[in-house]
């Protein structure tokens, strides 16, 4: 017989010794305490175990909760960290499953994230002055080959009304008619949809193989923690899901400087929402959107003055109209056009005619580019690979996010707020402690 003492066999740097002293997993109970009954039923599992089951399955990357209730079942430093001796029986992994798909709600999981990201905020960890945003795709669940077709309504941009507005604001100087609203009909669009998992999207970008997926939005900080995300099927790109993250990205942090994005984020809106919100949009170059051996689309230069564009060769090309998606048309006098020497660069119309589109907020993106140019913008820029690039790499090949094994966009969610909260977790354990004695780093308590 042996008396063994389990606090003893965990070592002093272990990352959950540092967890455990860092938060107190009581404000679980303020959570959760309310959907359990002390008189009704059998008696429940300590919601404090459960959430820390999952945590050590997100914390180390364990690739599903069975095998994360078996790891425990051997692992002294699970054990201990789940306030469970040699002996006490281990949770049965199905409990665990039902309590996160069933039983907690999802506002539970965005206040646990929330939870550490504020704990994050009071020890002085988080520089929100320059955040960045991107997204990244999980494969979803679901066999590529289990799909059908069928109609679908196209995503409301929250900034419809708005655009229709000034368009019609701009064709009233032309003397033009104002639009009026589309019809909903005229919204549907054919998709593919999984008869696996309904909620996924087929996704496909560049070499990579066509597959279901979701897609997690993030947003961090130059110090790499997570600081919002929204998950939405794979087929949403991501400009359409940018106001949803950065609204409450700004909500929670209205110091917020630089906000910084890739290529794919560079739309007239994007630089028009941060601009006018008066922080700057640190966008890349983006290449122009024409053929090998034409003209490129800065070399038709904009007039503002008269209303007009100036070709490479001086022709004019007066205002035509302003179209439904924003941009004023500017169309070439096929006359002047049809003896040009540089046709054969300018335009392959059969009618020898040349039309050029100007977006009615097009100044935003050229104040974009003028911050880009600048050293704060070259700098902010620069740290996308060693930060929000980061993360996604962490987050896949250390923590189990290349691929989830549930279903449904709600249950994605959930599985992906906490997987980013335990990457904060982590992050701030690492940074308080420095050694096994508990001296802090260079980070500064609140009091």
């Amino acid at each position: 017989m042996q008396v063994v003492d389990l606090d003893m066999l965990v070592p002093q740097d272990h990352l959950l010794r540092k967890i455990d002293q860092l938060l107190d997993f009581d404000y679980i109970y303020d959570l959760v305490g309310h959907l359990y009954s002390s008189d009704v039923g059998r008696p429940a599992v300590d919601p404090v175990v459960l959430f820390k089951i999952v945590f050590i399955q997100h914390l180390f990357g364990i690739r599903s909760l069975r095998q994360t209730v078996q790891e425990v079942d051997m692992n002294i430093a699970y054990r201990w960290f789940l306030g469970l001796d040699l002996t006490t029986k281990v949770p049965h992994f199905s409990t665990v499953s039902y309590a996160f798909a069933t039983r907690f709600p999802s506002e539970t999981f965005e206040r646990v994230f929330e939870w550490i990201l504020e704990e994050a905020v009071l020890r002085g960890c988080v520089d929100p002055q320059t955040v960045f945003i991107d997204a990244t795709h999980v494969k979803a669940n679901a066999n590529r080959k289990k799909r059908t077709k069928m109609l679908a309504k196209k995503t409301a941009k929250v900034y419809d009304e708005q655009l229709r507005e000034e368009i019609n604001e701009d064709r009233a100087k032309h003397g033009k008619k104002p639009f009026e609203p589309k019809d909903d009909d005229d919204d549907e669009v054919e998709v593919t949809k999984s008869t696996t998992d309904p909620d996924c999207g087929l996704f496909q970008k560049g070499e990579h193989k066509v597959e279901f997926a979701y897609t997690s939005h993030v947003a961090c900080d130059k110090r790499n923690f997570v600081l919002e995300c929204e998950v939405t099927p794979g087929n949403v790109h991501d400009s359409t899901i940018f106001d949803a993250v950065y609204d409450s990205l700004v909500e929670r942090f209205p110091e917020i400087e630089t906000v910084t994005v890739d290529a794919a984020y560079k739309t007239p809106w994007i630089c028009k929402k941060i601009i006018d919100d008066g922080r700057n949009p640190s966008m890349p170059y983006k290449r122009p959107m024409s053929k090998k051996g034409f003209y490129r689309p800065y070399e038709y230069v904009y007039d503002e003055y008269y209303n007009c564009v100036i070709c490479p060769h001086n022709h004019v090309l007066p205002y035509s109209t302003t179209d439904r998606n924003g941009y004023r048309i500017f169309k070439s006098d096929p006359k002047v056009c049809a003896v040009c020497p540089g046709l054969s660069q300018c335009t392959e119309s059969k009618t020898h005619q040349k039309t050029v589109t100007k977006h009615i907020w097009a100044d935003y993106v050229e104040q974009a580019e003028d911050f880009r140019h600048s050293p704060a913008g070259k700098d902010s820029y620069s740290k996308r690979g060693e930060t929000i690039e980061r993360v996604f790499a962490d987050a896949k090949e250390k923590h189990g996010m290349r691929y989830t094994l549930h279903r449904g966009l709600v249950r994605v969610r959930n599985w992906t707020k906490l997987k980013f909260a335990a990457m904060n977790l982590k992050k701030l354990a690492l940074w308080v402690f420095r050694d096994p004695f508990g001296r802090l780093l260079f980070v500064q308590f609140a009091a």
